[in-house]
């Protein structure tokens, strides 16, 4: 483990939030080229050991910093983010660059725009200096990937970052500046927020408009702080009509999100129904944020998962025909680029029924009435993000296993099917100081309301650990 060092926390700018940076920006304290520097030079000290970015581009973010400065200095902000350095996930669009979606297997092909959460944080302002790494087609919670290099964790870089925004987790622990964008189809912002001591939220499905659209697929900040990734979702919730599955404009104040947790009624699940073991000490701090809600005056009741092992194999069964119909499509040269733990996963599909990949997409439905029905009598729900607290930089998955992917993903995975809005924040450490996240999931549309207990979370949950420094060279 690193030794964190305390005091550069304090003085460094590409550590503090993007709240303080806008104050910062509107008291002449410092400028957006000043910051980015800072950054450059910390990516400098940290990359060569966590490997958390592709398409790094310097030059490109210093000109759009200078800009950013010239406008503050007249006091013309662009918008909301203006000057604040964010990175963006591999498989989201930016104009003119490659999507590998992690893979050899993809051809690299420039993009010709900006799909909608990156052209929401550019019309910001917002200083998008890198795209951040993933694992082959998102499939894995992990690092590792047949297109990037390993991406590792700051806290531990014999520790796996988390998947699949796995360079976004990495930057964010590491301190390449506070915001960070992720996508999430099982638990792929949330997983490596845990394991990073990052907060990261799933939006609602449709609150942030993305393309192209899927079943559960959403985008969503990855921060250090709640305020920050409040202030992230004020610009990727605004509507773009490219996505058919987003939902109507709305006009949600995301700043107002101080929220008591006074009389609210929180179910703590600490079995999701199935799936891999719970380990003592990521369950001691799940218990410990409970009982910090209830002495807050919540009203905390343990309740029973949603998840069955038929649901499980089923969503298996679905995103392993999904994938092969996309490998089938490749010729066998190209198809062998794929990481082989993918490959051997996905190929499995080919010996499954019709009524296998149907029968398994319907769980997605039983899912969402098994949510629905338990918020019937609750307002919102806490359980762990992951039920391990770390595993290796070089496993695929905690179990490591192609026929068992997804045993780890049991308390993450339901509310992407559900469509409810669930947020990662760290809870506490294990006995070495390696974070360990807790999940706050709230009724469908009520994203508000999960910042805000999340926020209240921050106030309850003692002092945190300082961020990991990079290694002495």
């Amino acid at each position: 483990m690193h030794k964190p060092a305390a005091e550069e926390e304090i003085t460094s700018l590409h550590d503090l939030s993007a709240t303080d940076l806008i104050a910062g920006y509107r008291a002449k304290q410092f400028s957006p080229s000043e910051v980015l520097e800072e950054v450059i030079e910390h990516v400098a000290a940290w990359e060569p050991h966590i490997k958390a970015l592709y398409l790094f581009d310097p030059d490109g973010a210093r000109a759009a910093a200078k800009a950013s400065t010239d406008r503050w200095q007249r006091g013309e902000p662009a918008g909301t983010l203006d000057g604040i350095p964010v990175t963006i996930k591999d498989n989201i669009a930016t104009k003119g660059q490659p999507i590998p979606l992690g893979a050899a297997s993809v051809k690299l092909i420039p993009a010709e725009k900006d799909a909608p959460p990156a052209a929401r944080l550019r019309e910001s302002g917002a200083i998008i200096f890198s795209k951040t790494t993933m694992p082959d087609y998102g499939m894995l919670s992990s690092g590792l990937s047949s297109f990037h290099p390993l991406t590792r964790n700051p806290w531990d870089l014999t520790k796996n970052a988390g998947g699949s925004s796995s360079g976004a987790g990495a930057a964010g622990a590491a301190g390449y500046g506070p915001l960070h964008l992720g996508t999430d189809i099982g638990g792929s912002v949330r997983l490596p927020a845990s394991w990073c001591g990052l907060v990261a939220l799933k939006p609602s499905f449709g609150r942030v408009p993305v393309d192209p659209p899927y079943v559960g697929r959403v985008a969503g900040p990855m921060t250090r702080t709640v305020d920050d990734a409040a202030l992230m979702m004020c610009v990727l919730s605004k509507p773009d009509r490219r996505d058919g599955m987003s939902l109507p404009a709305d006009s949600i104040n995301w700043k107002a999100h101080d929220k008591s947790p006074r009389k609210v009624r929180i179910g703590l699940m600490l079995d999701p129904g199935t799936g891999q073991a719970l380990e003592k000490e990521v369950r001691n701090v799940a218990v410990s944020a409970a009982k910090a809600f209830e002495s807050a005056g919540a009203v905390v009741t343990e309740v029973d998962g949603i998840l069955t092992r038929e649901m499980l194999d089923g969503l298996d069964n679905f995103w392993r025909a999904r994938m092969w119909d996309d490998l089938s499509k490749l010729s066998p040269e190209q198809r062998g680029k794929t990481l082989p733990y993918i490959h051997t996963w996905a190929e499995a599909a080919a010996k499954l029924s019709g009524v296998d990949v149907v029968r398994g997409f319907n769980a997605t439905m039983a899912i969402r009435a098994a949510a629905a029905k338990l918020f019937c009598e609750l307002d919102y729900v806490i359980s762990p993000v992951s039920p391990v607290v770390n595993f290796p930089a070089e496993f695929a998955a905690p179990i490591n296993d192609p026929d068992k992917p997804f045993e780890h993903i049991a308390y993450t995975v339901p509310w992407n099917m559900s469509e409810n809005p669930a947020i990662s924040i760290n809870g506490g450490y294990d006995a070495r100081g390696f974070p360990i996240g807790v999940q706050i999931v709230g009724r469908r549309f009520d994203d508000l309301g999960v910042l805000g207990m999340a926020k209240a979370f921050e106030g309850l949950r003692g002092p945190q650990r300082p961020w990991p420094s990079p290694p002495k060279q």
